[in-house]
């Protein structure tokens, strides 16, 4: 048996849990496939890899240019609370897997859930699912935060059957959320050939429903009328500077220089106040954002293009009709410039009008925000509601989700007993809540009907469209 592990278990911690090297994998094989001269297959890969590390840099400096303050403000008012992000929610995952018992679980379950995801897309005349899941890190954080739901809510698989129960349900989700942004993808960005694998698919979906009911696509951001001296706004690297010199000149002038020079609490890049005036620093932090953003962009464009080209030959030869299921940044290049702002901006609002009604009615559980979903959430969001029902769609649902993150991720955190952190991305409250609470009340009898409900999505998104070739081609028209 160790001699058939060891093997996955390298690929899973090499490969698997390393997005770039996946991409540039499934690039390399897919030229392959193709038939590619070998120099353009290993330029693929290089581009490819490349590309998705360029877009890694960009993430990481968006968080980390944001945790710095987030810890400040923490010590500033002596905050105790659970931070919705999904690196505090991995570490109050692990840490309750620790407790009980079942701190491998999650790497385990990892493996079979990739598995069932794969089995998924080649069985897809039967499950009518055509998108495989490829964002690793992500699965990695999902895993150990479903084992919680799964093993500490359903004792009875709190044994050596509680891997496969969450691998099972985790790669059913990866495929079933995963292939409901088929469609609202491929319209977004005009038939690109990739799906969203990342923390709010269902939100896409219902984005991509609900967002005509709210406005005109034409009336979108892009076209929005500004005054003269706003259309510098047009362009996103002012806007975003802009938009983050307010809102972290704001942050960090409560905060003041005394705590942000506290290098042991801040760690690296702390001010320094010998070296530099604050209001200098206070702006060279909002424009490292906008710094951030353009790298992430740079790297979209560069292993988006290799990817769509190179899965053609995985999906003609190895699982035919597949979609990749990316980040879900690679879909902020194809909708407005100022959508991602828009949505990070109105999602914030509505996190922190939130969290001031938890505390003015005292509630047990105070959540802090995190970077990654008022920001990766809420962008996609508004790119998505901007591209059907334009601007007043784009603030409207942006800001509802980042309600419901605060105030159901204050639910979740009571009903899981997490300590410091939980997950806080939009699908992690809405589907998971719910199915939790299944899961509690329930049992065994709750976890199959979780299963059954993610089975039978594709089938009524399947029985809903209206020419069945298009839905395995994932044209819009089809539904």
């Amino acid at each position: 048996m160790d001699i058939l592990l060891a093997p996955l278990n390298w690929f899973s911690q090499n490969i698997l849990q390393n997005p770039a090297f996946f991409v540039g994998l499934l690039v390399l094989i897919g030229y392959l496939l193709l038939k590619k001269p070998l120099h353009d297959v290993f330029a693929g890969f290089i581009k490819a890899t490349v590309g998705y590390l360029i877009l890694n840099v960009g993430a990481g400096g968006l968080v980390n240019t944001f945790r710095p303050i987030l810890v400040a403000l923490a010590e500033k008012f002596k905050l105790e609370a659970a931070v919705i992000d999904p690196y505090f929610g991995l570490a109050a995952a692990n840490a309750k897997l620790e407790t009980m018992g079942f701190i491998s679980v999650a790497t385990t379950a990892l493996l079979i859930g990739f598995g069932i995801n794969i089995l998924m897309v080649a069985l897809r005349k039967v499950t009518k699912v055509r998108t495989l899941f490829i964002t690793g890190h992500i699965m990695v954080q999902q895993a150990a935060t479903i084992s919680v739901f799964v093993l500490l809510l359903i004792p009875q698989f709190q044994n050596a059957f509680g891997a496969w129960a969450v691998g099972i349900i985790c790669g059913l989700y990866w495929a079933v959320s995963s292939n409901m942004t088929v469609e609202a993808t491929q319209r977004l960005t005009g038939g690109g050939g990739f799906a969203i694998g990342h923390q709010q698919q269902f939100a896409i979906w219902f984005v991509d429903k609900v967002a005509p009911f709210f406005g005109k696509k034409e009336e979108n951001l892009d076209n929005l009328k500004l005054p003269t001296f706003l259309n510098i706004f047009h362009d996103t690297v002012v806007a975003s500077a802009t938009l983050m010199l307010v809102f972290f000149g704001g942050i960090l002038a409560v905060l003041g220089p005394e705590i942000m020079s506290n290098a042991e609490l801040i760690g690296a890049g702390a001010y320094v106040p010998e070296k530099q005036a604050f209001f200098m620093y206070v702006l060279q932090t909002a424009l490292t954002f906008s710094v951030y953003l353009f790298i992430l962009m740079q790297g979209v464009r560069m292993f988006v293009a290799e990817l769509t080209n190179a899965f053609q030959g995985i999906s003609n030869k190895l699982l035919p009709g597949s979609f990749p299921a990316v980040d879900v940044a690679a879909s902020y290049g194809f909708g407005s410039s100022n959508a991602v702002l828009s949505g990070f901006a109105f999602g914030l609002i509505g996190q922190l009008i939130t969290i001031a009604l938890l505390v003015i009615f005292r509630n047990p559980i105070l959540i802090i925000t995190g970077f990654v979903p008022v920001f990766f959430d809420n962008a996609a969001i508004a790119v998505y509601a901007d591209k059907r029902g334009g601007w007043k769609a784009a603030v409207a649902l942006s800001f509802i989700s980042g309600i419901l993150q605060v105030a159901l991720g204050a639910v979740a955190v009571g009903l899981l007993g997490l300590t410091g952190g939980y997950h806080g991305n939009i699908d992690l409250v809405l589907p998971w809540l719910p199915i939790g609470y299944l899961f509690k009340y329930l049992g065994v009898i709750g976890y199959v009907i979780a299963c059954l409900f993610f089975l039978i999505i594709p089938q009524l998104q399947y029985a809903k469209a209206k020419d069945k070739e298009a839905y395995y081609r994932g044209d819009a028209q089809g539904e």
